[in-house]
């Protein structure tokens, strides 16, 4: 083994670099309440976007900042129906004229379920 290397050291464990002459950045606690009552700091850096809300660490819910940060309103997009994007394809119109053609086919026999084919085949085969 090498001479450089510490005996008895362990992973996680203390570091052995000298703390001197290491300037530290700036921060500030940020304060936070949760509807259950619980109040927390968490440390920032001061040039840290403060977020308006934080996961409470007592309970998981969501935690409102005490600095009256203000958590943004999203603009919710109305759901898309599947008639809506039928609507985009195709007008009115055109949907009333394919189920007059649609309801035609099916009354003569011509689709829909295979034993009403069967059934409507005989006919017109003891007819003709």
């Amino acid at each position: 083994m090498a001479e450089r290397t510490l005996r008895g050291a362990r992973l996680g464990g203390q570091s052995f670099e000298d703390e001197r002459g290491i300037e530290f950045a700036a921060r500030q606690q940020v304060g936070y309440r949760c509807k259950q009552g619980h109040e927390f700091e968490i440390t920032m850096s001061v040039e840290a976007d403060i977020p308006a809300v934080w996961e409470c660490p007592r309970c998981g819910a969501e935690a409102l900042s005490t600095a009256g940060i203000l958590p943004e309103e999203k603009a919710e997009k109305p759901a898309r129906t599947h008639w809506d994007m039928l609507l985009e394809r195709r007008s009115e119109k055109e949907l009333e004229d394919i189920l007059k053609e649609r309801l035609e086919l099916l009354r003569g026999g011509e689709i829909g379920p295979a034993h009403l084919h069967r059934a409507n085949a005989k006919k017109r085969k003891a007819t003709a």
